[in-house]
């Protein structure tokens, strides 16, 4: 296709630490690319917030890298990262910085309300929003601010998260996409509505939220300002797009039933394309919104590529080498054990108090030892998220993965391996990118309305590669049941060293 084929979408995947701006044609082929990246920066214990601004000018510089050809767009759309808090005041200007999910100084508040030390049934809360109560959620995150920063949370005139601040900016309209709401925490599943028990607790009422809408809608064009600084033509339809999550598994092709989306980043997640709303009874699994004809039910973990990056800082070495050094050590990493819970952990307890550690070291233990457990433990983390859908009732027949720790053979293997079952691997895949500019597609009637449209365009997703489970498959089934026991048993000694 010419670049200057009017058909084109460009997809804006805003991150937890950068945003991708991939231009696509209708049949998935890249047109062009960019990649900005901003800081993610932790002031006091717990926090970990980002400054709006930069999120904004490196939304620009990716955008003006992406269409350098000089494209001819039919629409923008958009991705973005989910769980962020950011308040502005009347003019949409930012007041205070934006509270990305990883932000786990509401974790007292969730902890309280999990036990049962409140007023909150937070098992009623979780099932009612399909947003499991976790100092993630931007519920529980207002409800800190408002006993913590209350002059913060006074001051504050619209309440959203960093694809909102982005979209006000671009249009000069304040909307929430209804895929983003339903992972606040504050969105009722079956009414798709507002929450009145949640708005109570967070301290604000509906007019502080943005106006819902769909993930197809249009949501204005790009004001002149903005598509003369981006580098498009005036007039670019703006498409709401949704949540980077569910538009990862329609970038994956991973909207059929059991096919099974599982992405490893920063952090990482499993989730399940469903065709109607419905939450885990027992709490353990989030239910977010694709679009009205598709859902997704799974958990998201909050220590993936992070543990690596550690390691890399903490034992002086680059991240190729430890997964060298760690591929030369056998599976179990010759009895060590470990958890690793470096930010507070989500799925499937949601309780987040379990911090890291090493079990059963030894003397002849060396740095690949360490390395390997720490990523057997992330993904054993994931294999706990996989039979608590299995538990719920959920049928996998397929496992499709993207993200940065694809890159390594090794750990491809090793997820496999954990997992029990294949995992296909696209080749060269946007993931969540890929998936706003499907969105996009359908907005502005470039593909048919409804699911299954949606659906046979991500069929056109191709597995190239597939890592199928080894002998050391047996070796993580046994230690499932030990990580288990050691999330029971170990959570009160945890609780004694930071108290």
């Amino acid at each position: 296709m010419r670049a200057t084929d009017p058909e084109a979408v460009l997809a804006v995947d805003l991150g937890t630490t950068s945003t991708k701006a991939v231009v696509f044609a209708p049949d998935g082929t890249v047109l062009g690319e960019g990649d900005a990246g901003y800081p993610l920066a932790e002031p006091e214990p717990g926090a970990a917030v980002q400054d709006p601004e930069l999120v904004w000018e490196a939304v620009g510089d990716a955008v003006a890298a992406a269409v350098a050809a000089g494209p001819d767009l039919a629409a923008v759309s958009f991705s973005g990262a989910m769980h962020g808090l950011l308040g502005v005041d009347a003019d949409g200007e930012p007041v205070g910085p934006l509270l990305t999910w990883a932000d786990s100084r509401a974790a007292a508040v969730a902890a309280r309300w999990r036990a049962g030390r409140s007023d909150v049934d937070a098992l009623a809360l979780a099932r009612r929003t399909g947003t499991p109560v976790h100092s993630m959620s931007p519920l529980v995150k207002l409800a800190w601010l408002r006993g913590a920063r209350p002059s913060l949370h006074a001051a504050v005139a619209r309440w959203g998260g960093v694809k909102e601040f982005v979209l006000g900016r671009a249009v000069g309209r304040r909307v929430t996409d209804a895929s983003c709401a339903s992972g606040t925490g504050l969105r009722d599943l079956a009414s798709r509505t507002w929450d009145d028990e949640a708005l109570a607790l967070a301290g604000i009422g509906p007019g502080a939220l943005d106006e819902l809408v769909e993930t197809t809608d249009v949501v204005g064009p790009l004001t002149d300002r903005v598509a003369d600084a981006w580098g498009v033509a005036r007039g670019l339809p703006v498409v709401a797009g949704a949540g980077d999550g569910p538009l990862a598994n329609l970038g994956l092709g991973a909207v059929r039933p059991g096919v099974l989306a599982c992405s490893i980043g920063t952090s990482g997640a499993l989730r399940l394309a469903v065709d109607r709303p419905g939450a885990d009874p027992h709490g353990r699994l989030f239910c977010y919104e694709l679009t009205r004809q598709r859902w997704v039910v799974g958990g998201a973990i909050t220590n993936g590529g992070v543990v690596l990056d550690w390691a890399a800082e903490a034992f002086g070495a680059d991240p190729a080498t430890l997964l060298d050094e760690a591929a030369d050590v056998p599976a179990g990493a010759d009895g060590l054990l470990a958890v690793p819970h470096l930010l507070a952990e989500r799925a499937p307890r949601w309780d987040g108090a379990l911090g890291g550690a090493f079990l059963g070291l030894r003397r002849d233990h060396r740095r690949g030892h360490l390395t390997r457990a720490l990523l057997e433990g992330v993904c054993l983390q994931l294999r706990l998220v996989l039979e608590a859908m299995r538990a719920a009732g959920t049928t996998v027949d397929e496992v499709r993965a993207t993200g940065g720790f694809a890159r390594s053979a090794f750990w491809r293997g090793l997820l496999a391996d954990v997992l029990g079952v294949p995992v296909g691997y696209p080749e060269g895949h946007q993931g969540s990118a890929w998936g706003a500019a499907l969105l996009g597609q359908q907005a502005v009637g470039l593909l048919d309305p409804g699911a299954e449209a949606l659906a046979d365009a991500a069929d056109r997703v191709v597995i190239p590669t597939t890592a199928a489970p080894t002998a050391a498959a047996a070796v993580y089934a046994a230690r499932l049941g030990l990580v288990e026991r050691v999330h029971d048993e170990l959570g009160e000694i945890v609780a004694a060293l930071r108290g």
